[in-house]
């Protein structure tokens, strides 16, 4: 299906951008700490800055998203969406520093200005007065990042996947890469639990601490397969009082991923056959529950809006578009065989780490590229074979 972009609209919609704008409605976001299910700051000044757009339908749902709408005609209408939640703790230093085009802090990127993308898309859209086929539904969703498993997009998608002609997940430091492929994980929580005691007078008595490595040990130790790619991650192990006691109690928290379904639930089933053959321990209490279960999905990389997303970095002067796979909100549309992408609007680098960059040198193309794809994704039929 080629694509062409009217040069009028991409004219205008040039002339309307302002970077400066967008930049400092990130680091406004930023600077509001928005941590996996304590969003609702966040959500709030989002709230209000789709009010001061005089956007329609503003709500928030069940959950916690905040949710838009800007009228158009009788076309199948498109969903464009942005999390709102970070990685980081509510307690985390949001410092931003700034030397050219590089700003750097917690968050920035990851997904500030993805946010700060949702509302410069409905400024220009009403400043250019472009004229819509059919209704854009803008939303900030809650749930994106680690334990948050996606939730928010569940929401959304149970509300609008099906009648979407297509969901544009929009992340800040993504630029030129077009995420069509949905990476599953499969997320499991390991406990032990022992009667504890003293490191010295009670020598001996299992340790919960000293189980969960034994555990990891040998989770460690599955045979993974390379291709299709599968991995394993155990991020976090929590637990016990002090150096000089026998641990009580501690949590082991492990990741599985794989673009592959059959292959991510064969480890998954690995997995839980070792963490429920663990030796049987005396005084010792071993449970693991389900914590994630990310699915996978994808659409075909000849489908339409892949396709539209990668002829608009070209209309936009960036020929080395990336077709690829990631983990973001778009897996739930795509596990459901419907229209998806994940794009991004800069450059940028150390997601998840304080020392979190956005290059915005290229912010420019990619905030034209996201009203390109908007605009393009109306025409793409509702039911488009994935």
């Amino acid at each position: 299906m080629p694509f062409s972009f009217n040069p009028d609209d991409l004219a205008v919609s040039l002339a309307a951008l302002d970077c400066t704008a967008v930049v400092a409605d990130a680091i406004a976001l930023q600077q509001i700490a928005a941590p996996t299910f304590a969003e609702a700051p966040r959500a709030s000044e989002m709230y209000k800055r789709f009010s001061a757009l005089g956007l329609a339908n503003i709500s928030f749902d069940a959950l916690g998203n905040v949710v838009a709408r800007l009228p158009g005609a009788s076309a199948a209408p498109v969903l464009v969406t942005a999390h709102l939640d970070t990685v980081f703790e509510g307690t985390t230093d949001l410092h931003i520093s700034r030397d050219g085009c590089r700003i750097t802090g917690p968050g920035i990127g990851d997904n500030a200005l993805g946010l700060a993308g949702l509302l410069e898309l409905a400024r220009v859209l009403q400043t250019a007065n472009m004229q819509l086929p059919g209704d854009l539904w803008l939303a900030a969703n809650v749930g994106e990042e680690g334990l948050g498993d996606l939730r928010g997009m569940r929401q959304l998608h149970a509300r609008f996947g099906k009648q979407a002609s297509a969901t544009i997940v929009v992340e800040g430091a993504a630029y030129g890469r077009v995420i069509h492929r949905a990476v599953g994980a499969r997320r499991f929580r390991i406990s032990a639990q022992t009667a504890g005691g003293h490191s010295w007078n009670d020598a001996g008595l299992p340790s919960a601490i000293h189980e969960l490595v034994r555990c990891a040990g040998q989770l460690l130790q599955m045979r993974l397969s390379t291709e299709p790619r599968v991995t394993l991650n155990i991020g976090r192990i929590t637990g016990g009082t002090s150096i000089n006691t026998i641990a009580g109690s501690a949590q082991l928290e492990l990741d599985l991923r794989s673009e592959d379904n059959a292959l991510l639930e064969k480890a998954a089933l690995q997995a839980k056959a070792i963490m429920a053959g663990m030796p049987a321990s005396s005084g010792v209490k071993l449970t693991c529950e389900e914590c994630g279960n990310r699915p996978t999905g994808a659409i075909v990389a000849h489908h339409p809006l892949p396709q539209l997303a990668l002829a608009a970095l070209k209309h936009v002067g960036h020929t080395g578009g990336q077709l690829c796979a990631s983990s973001t909100d778009a897996n739930i549309p795509l596990s459901a065989g419907c229209a998806a992408v994940c794009i991004g609007l800069c450059g940028g680098g150390n997601a998840h780490r304080t020392d979190e960059f956005i290059d915005t040198a290229a912010l420019a193309a990619g905030l034209a590229q996201l009203l390109l794809v908007v605009r393009g994704a109306f025409d793409i039929p509702v039911h488009q074979s994935a």
